[in-house]
């Protein structure tokens, strides 16, 4: 099997855009929050950017690469035992419970 890898900027880009999603989310709550008690008129948090290190960028490709990799074996090993030699969405949707409680 060819081993696979993943692009750090695409990843970085991936957590980039969840983060900002979550901010909004967050910033969206916390006005809600200010409009429903007078009690808040005077406090203000200081929202800083969130970013991820080169290291951490690494070891979240690696960790990706081995989900990806793992996934392919254990739906590879499905579909062998059932006599067909690719790989179905139906092998990924039973391998995928235990899967994510072992990761």
């Amino acid at each position: 099997m060819e081993d696979v890898t993943f692009d750090s900027i695409l990843i970085n880009a991936i957590f980039k855009s969840v983060w900002s999603e979550r901010a909004l989310e967050r910033e969206k709550a916390e006005f809600n929050d200010v409009l429903d008690s007078e009690a808040g008129a005077g406090s203000s948090k200081k929202i800083r950017p969130t970013s991820a290190n080169a290291n951490a960028l690494k070891l979240s490709c690696e960790l990706l690469r081995l989900f990806v990799t793992e996934a392919i074996q254990r739906a590879a090993a499905i579909a062998e035992s059932e006599g067909t030699d690719q790989i179905e969405a139906t092998h990924l949707e039973s391998i995928l419970p235990q899967l994510l409680l072992d990761f």
